[in-house]
């Protein structure tokens, strides 16, 4: 169980964590301190000074009177000057335990932080995490994550889009990032403050991060495991794949030189896609609470099958069928391997919960736009599913983003296009977006309206409904998309899963926000809320930023479901 000072605690340190931003007045130290891929024993620290040098302290009380290891920070050489992040990684550690840190550079600004390590397998102390993706830089500050920092959370997942790249923004007026220091200012920018806020800053100080990336890192729905001759915003060079061009590269170092991550790369794989690339891949146990396996979907993938443009047969069943074409990929036979060993490590170890971080949906949304998602790789999303039910794995959920809305499911597969529908056990919640405008509601119903699924009446009555209404006619539109084709409507009702809808719904399409995930130490049971905010424009917090930066996350929707 968790110490009974737990929150005195977390409330202590929300109050150094202020101390230390208001020590930031100097901005050299802009986008305060991380720590993050923790296991056990180990942690990575993280800060970015404009001094270009930041010695690290860690110590297991707030005050900092019990220092344990002091070290320098390191980064990247040749990079612009004050935009290269600096890194330590501690070892030596105490499984579930609270550890402090600060950060001092050169010019003496300080700024602290926080993180738990996992408990050891064995131990059952229950657990509280957050994820959310998607956030554009012109969006900022994101008042949609400030409540996060006073949780007490043991991590939080930034779950893909962590910038957008392709997208102009204040700080990178362009339409697409090409250089180091494009992707560098992108990154500084979302970690940055606006508007006298730094919310991000806040929340990465506040818990152990973990981070994957989607495509906005790099480039919008961009496949690594193709070749670069099959899209023009790739030179190839002498690259086989898009993995191997300098877009790439560019992309996924800044990426990871901005979030508290070690460096990991594949070894010899047997296959020239994931052979000595980088590795964010991750499995984390946290006690035997839950385990966390995190995924790249988008480094190996092979490219995306074509949209169909009409929602008719004659384009659907040949779409349907090439999503079963045997050997198409979306993870790489690599990680695919890797995370069905450490599943079924996961279960022979009696973990109980098992969160697959995925970026995109694995659940089925029909076919429209459906190429970019698990549900265009079918054939690998059922070699995965039959892997789990085949190999008893309980306990698991998917948790993905990249949608810009919430839509809980229970997941089925099909051994072949047209085929029965195969219960798992297990579900899928998206989450987000932190700020992507406009939500899933939004574009869903513009997207309908533009194939005349409404009426002009119709998509008007939408934009004055009231929220809880507005959730109703969105569930229609996809369940109107996913049950002629024999897949389970939107929601856990009638589902092989023992879920309580306390309050909401189990759709949040048209909000910003983020999702908490807590595992009862005693009952074992596991609490989903999604907190958020109503969605602005950019034009909107341009015009009367104090409005929107003060809205305060409320809970929107709220299960809690009973373990197998």
């Amino acid at each position: 169980m968790r110490n009974k000072n737990f929150w005195l605690i977390t409330l202590l340190v929300v109050l150094l964590l202020a101390g230390g931003a208001a020590a930031q007045d100097a901005n050299t130290l802009p986008n305060g301190v991380a720590a993050g891929d923790v296991t056990p024993t180990t942690a990575v620290l993280w800060a970015r000074s404009t001094t270009m040098s930041v010695t690290f302290e860690v110590a297991t009380d707030p005050e900092f009177a019990t220092i344990i290891t002091t070290g320098s920070g390191s980064g990247p050489a040749a990079m612009p000057p004050g935009l290269a992040p600096l890194k330590l990684e501690v070892t030596g550690l105490t499984p579930g335990t609270q550890y402090y840190y600060r950060a001092t550079d050169f010019d003496g600004a300080t700024a602290v932080g926080t993180f738990r390590t996992p408990a050891e397998v064995g131990e059952r102390r229950g657990l509280r995490f957050g994820v959310t993706g998607d956030w554009r830089g012109e969006m900022a500050p994101y008042p949609a994550v400030s409540n996060v920092a006073e949780m007490g959370l043991d991590f939080f997942m930034l779950h893909g889009d962590t910038i957008y790249a392709d997208y102009p923004s204040p700080d990178v007026p362009l339409g697409q990032a090409i250089t180091f220091e494009d992707f560098y200012r992108k990154h500084a920018e979302v970690y940055g403050e606006r508007y006298g806020l730094n919310t991000w800053a806040d929340v990465r100080a506040s818990t152990a991060i973990f981070a994957t990336i989607d495509d906005h890192e790099v480039t919008n729905d961009f496949a690594g495991g193709a070749a670069p001759e099959t899209d023009p915003r790739f030179t190839p060079g002498d690259a086989e794949f898009i993995n191997d061009t300098e877009l790439y590269e560019t992309g996924l170092s800044a990426f990871q030189d901005y979030n508290p991550l070690r460096d990991e790369f594949y070894g010899d794989t047997g296959d020239p896609r994931t052979a000595q690339e980088r590795k964010l891949y991750r499995y984390r146990t946290f006690g035997s609470d839950a385990a966390l396996f995190i995924l790249d979907a988008r480094s190996f993938r092979d490219p995306a099958l074509p949209n169909v443009e009409e929602f008719t047969m004659e384009q659907i069943g040949p779409f349907l069928a090439a999503t079963f074409e045997p050997g198409r990929t979306m993870l790489g036979a690599a990680q695919l391997a890797d995370l069905k060993a450490d599943l079924l490590d996961a279960q022979t170890q009696g973990i109980l919960w098992k969160f697959v971080m995925v970026p995109e949906p694995i659940q089925n949304l029909g076919p429209l736009n459906a190429g970019d998602r698990f549900e265009g790789y079918a054939a690998e999303r059922t070699e995965l599913l039959k892997f789990i039910v085949d190999n008893q794995i309980a306990n698991v959920v998917f948790v993905t983003a990249d949608i810009h809305g919430t839509l809980v499911n229970n997941i089925t597969y099909q051994d072949a296009p047209g085929g029965v529908q195969i219960a798992t056990g297990t579900f899928e919640i998206s989450v987000g977006s932190a700020a992507f405008d406009a939500p899933f509601g939004p574009t869903v119903v513009a997207l309908a309206a533009g194939l005349d699924f409404i009426t002009p009446q119709q998509r008007a009555l939408y934009n004055v409904a009231p929220p809880v209404l507005k959730e109703s006619f969105i569930a229609e539109l996809v369940n109107g998309q996913i049950e002629p084709l024999g897949y389970d409507p939107l929601g856990l009702e009638g589902a092989d899963i023992q879920a309580e809808l306390v309050s909401g719904g189990y759709l949040v399409t048209g909000s910003y926000g983020w999702t908490l995930f807590e595992i009862d130490a005693e009952t074992q049971q596991l609490r989903v809320v999604t907190y958020g905010i109503p969605y602005y424009t950019q034009s909107e917090l341009v015009a009367d930023p104090e409005k929107y930066i003060t809205l305060e996350p409320a809970i929107l929707s709220e299960f809690v479901v009973t373990p197998k």
